[in-house]
């Protein structure tokens, strides 16, 4: 079947409508009808059925692995990380913390180097002077090896506040002392202890005189104390902390205390007014005899001759007038002249007792005194041996005085020392304290 083209050009120019194509209908209608015809002919997929998947056991380390690594984490930083103040006090906080060790850490190694024994090999005495340093002590205890290094033992002393308690003086430290107890020695003034002893009978004179010798006290002494106002004993001091004048107030002070007690456990009916007489009496007892066992015998003597108003009649105190303080320091003997100088000391002249102390007697003259003997004896001389005759009336010393000037003439040898009974140790019974 023929069909004619039309011009649509010419159809629009006369703007009449025209009829669609017949033909073109029926081409279209058929195409349609393939189209359904196809589908239906066409199998249809079938929809996809989910796959049952069965789990298979694993192994305790592929449970434990993980199935898939994580990525690492992004390096990209945050803005506030990036801010110049963080970076700043992390910086600060990072250089803090590396101190705070590295100071920790020396701290421990110091505290071991302070407690570990000390490179002495052998004892050493040290010297510190007044006014020293901590820094100054430290180098003096380096110098004589006492510690390794200075500058530990001085962090040591700061560190344990002690730096203010350190003592000038002399000590003596032990072999491979550590410096912590270098340390204790010196800030606890345990300094190397001098002893000086000054005999019983010595004056007051020669007592300053043998501190002034001293070696270590070295020092001076304004005034000669009163005579009996010292206790002759032994005493400890420390170089460079004690003085002479420290020396002469703790005998002092020792003799005050000894006498009160002495006094106060006297007997009864004494005599003696006052401690002072107690002390110019067993002043007196001390330069009669030196024999332990003899010094109440004697005190009893005086005792009774006082009781009875009789002169004293003692060589010593007429010495003493005469030569003063310096009337021990070398063996002396009496002349007729001297008896009858008139002094104040001489008992041959004077009555009662004179009128102070000749020497400083000792604890046991005084106690002699406090406590003599039950005798009724009122005379003694020298028998030979070192100790006396005692006689209770004048015909008896008589004799015994002729005895003695044979001896000393070589017509009689001397009689022999008895020996002296051994120590009791039956204790004595106590005095009862009496009121001044």
């Amino acid at each position: 079947m023929t069909s004619e083209k039309t011009d649509p050009k010419a159809e629009a120019s006369d703007g009449t409508p025209h009829a669609p194509d017949a033909a073109a209908l029926d081409a279209a209608q058929d195409m349609k009808s393939v189209e359904a015809a196809a589908r239906e002919i066409a199998p249809v997929a079938p929809e996809p059925v989910a796959e049952t998947v069965r789990s298979v056991p694993k192994s305790p380390r592929a449970a434990i692995e993980p199935a898939e690594v994580p990525p690492p984490p992004s390096k990209t930083r945050s803005k506030k990380a990036r801010n110049p103040t963080i970076v700043f006090l992390n910086g600060v906080f990072s250089f803090l913390t590396i101190l705070a060790v590295a100071i920790g850490g020396f701290v421990v190694y110091a505290k071991q180097r302070f407690d570990a024994p000390g490179p002495l090999a052998a004892p050493v005495v040290v010297v510190i002077p007044n006014n020293a340093s901590p820094s100054g002590i430290s180098d003096l205890l380096e110098k004589n090896g006492v510690v390794a290094d200075a500058m530990t033992f001085h962090l040591g002393t700061r560190l344990m506040k002690e730096a203010e308690r350190l003592k000038a003086g002399e000590y003596e430290f032990p072999p491979h002392v550590s410096m912590h107890d270098a340390l204790e020695i010196i800030t606890e003034g345990r300094s190397v202890q001098h002893r000086i002893t000054f005999p019983e009978g010595w004056s007051s004179e020669q007592i300053v005189a043998r501190i002034k010798d001293d070696p270590i006290l070295k020092t001076r002494i304004a005034a000669i104390p009163d005579e009996g106002s010292l206790l002759p004993e032994t005493y400890s001091y420390s170089r460079g902390s004690t003085t002479g004048e420290q020396i002469i107030d703790q005998m002092k002070k020792a003799q005050e205390r000894r006498l009160a007690d002495i006094w106060a456990h006297r007997v009864d009916g004494l005599p003696l007014a006052t401690p002072r007489d107690l002390v110019i009496l067993a002043s007196i007892v001390e330069k009669e005899t030196s024999k332990a066992d003899e010094r109440p015998r004697v005190a009893a003597v005086f005792i009774n001759r006082l009781r009875k108003g009789m002169r004293l009649e003692t060589d010593p105190t007429v010495l003493y007038g005469i030569y003063g303080g310096k009337a021990w320091l070398e063996g002396r003997t009496i002349t007729r002249a001297d008896l009858a100088s008139p002094n104040p000391y001489n008992t041959y002249r004077i009555q009662g007792l004179p009128p102070g102390p000749i020497c400083n007697p000792g604890r046991a003259a005084m106690e002699a005194v406090a406590n003599p003997s039950r005798t009724n004896e009122l005379f003694f001389v020298a028998d030979g041996t070192g100790g006396h005759a005692f006689a209770e009336t004048l015909e008896e010393h008589n004799r015994n005085v002729a005895r003695w000037r044979a001896i000393e003439q070589g017509k009689v040898p001397p009689p022999v020392a008895p020996t002296p009974a051994p120590a009791r140790s039956v204790a004595p019974k106590p005095a009862t304290p009496k009121q001044n």
